[in-house]
């Protein structure tokens, strides 16, 4: 049963894409690896390219598509193992707050720039001491006259050292209540008192610019805040649904892709005079990883399906994170031990992917938190 609905359009989107990555992205994957940065010129090439952002309205430079685009791009990003340009986190997680909460100025300002690559996003709410619990952030934004006045500091930044222009959640000191406080903030590269660290050496992930945001009475307007103060815990709690769309269809598509790998490899290699496909345990292990990616594909499909509908489904995207994630996380250990010595080199794709993967349980929330949250739904 076809779950989600994919038009000639989508399907000529998708040969786009494709051939696009094979000439622009995949012959600068290893050099974006070795300097731990991915080139802006690369992303520039993505928005020229239609591939950023493509469900804006034409008025603020997109396309007007539809979500299922954002999709293809995700997988086609996947299949390529390259985590360096972080289309879904900019395009499907950070511009959303712009779009929904932003004033009209604002919107014109900046969303033609995410849409053509120009302008690089990222979003900052862990700090230091306050991972998960966003509502325990100590990053604070004081209001004088027409400006707002924040100090702190934020870590593990995705897009950290390309981003153009921040979505910072940060909290009102004089506001004892945890949640009520927070409020978030645009604020641009450049403004005096912002800075950004080193990028992070990770085991994973090598080609993103994760890293570390400082603020020191850095000043922005006013009118740079999104929406009223205080509403800011309820807008990061609205947007985190599609985050979490975007982590667990990654990881199922990652923990697919994997998967593939290993069958086409089990099928040209041979052991004791036959292919590896050709004997049962083998046979049985990859049958048993194809049920679960299957099985998964068709949730993913199902929760993507009710989000372009519209509907709250808190509780199934947080499974979603979490059985997703893990199962990638399985899938990828497995495919490991099933091809052997020759798939732990480096000059193989299966290592970068064993790495890439493992830490998708720990964004986005983290799994014991998507555990936490699916108790509550229970009534536990």
């Amino acid at each position: 049963m076809e779950i989600l609905k994919f038009t000639k359009a989508h399907h000529d989107y998708r040969e786009r894409l494709v051939s696009f990555l094979a000439k622009e992205v995949v012959p600068l994957i290893d050099q974006c690896e070795a300097t731990h940065i991915t080139p802006r010129s690369m992303w520039q090439a993505m928005g020229k390219n239609g591939f950023l952002c493509p469900w804006l309205e034409e008025k603020y430079g997109g396309q007007g598509l539809d979500f299922l685009y954002s999709v293809i791009v995700w997988e086609e990003m996947t299949k390529i193992h390259f985590t360096g340009l972080a289309a879904g986190l900019h395009s499907d997680v950070v511009v959303p707050y712009i779009h929904s909460f932003a004033g009209e100025a604002q919107k014109r300002a900046y969303l033609p720039g995410c849409a053509s690559g120009e302008i690089i996003t990222a979003v900052a709410m862990t700090e230091p001491c306050a991972g998960s619990d966003v509502a325990a952030m100590e990053t604070t934004a004081v209001t004088h006259g027409d400006e707002i006045v924040i100090n702190g500091s934020k870590t593990f930044i995705s897009n950290g050292i390309n981003c153009d222009l921040v979505v910072l959640a940060a909290r009102n000191p004089d506001i004892t209540d945890r949640h009520k406080g927070i409020s978030l903030y645009l604020v641009e590269d450049k403004t005096p008192g912002f800075s950004k660290g080193t990028p992070f050496e990770k085991m994973g992930w090598a080609s993103q610019d994760t890293t570390e945001l400082f603020f020191s009475d850095c000043k922005i307007p006013v009118s740079h805040r999104l929406g009223n103060e205080g509403d800011g815990f309820p807008m990061l709690m609205q947007k985190l649904q599609q985050e979490r769309i975007v982590c667990a269809t990654g990881a199922m598509f990652a923990a697919r892709t994997m998967l593939d790998h290993t069958l086409d490899f089990c099928r040209t290699r041979t052991q004791a005079g036959k292919a590896l496909s050709k004997h049962q345990s083998v046979q049985f292990a990859l049958v048993e990883m194809q049920t679960e990616v299957e099985i998964l594909k068709t949730f993913a499909h199902t929760l993507i399906r009710d989000h372009m509908e519209g509907h709250q489904i808190i509780k199934e995207t947080s499974m979603a994170k979490y059985k997703m994630t893990q199962m990638s996380k399985e899938i990828a250990s497995r495919c490991l031990d099933i091809m052997g010595s020759e798939a732990a080199l480096e000059s193989h794709d299966l290592p970068r992917m064993f790495r890439d993967t493992r830490v998708t349980s720990i964004f986005a929330g983290t799994n014991e938190i998507m555990k936490s949250i699916i108790a509550k739904t229970l009534g536990l």
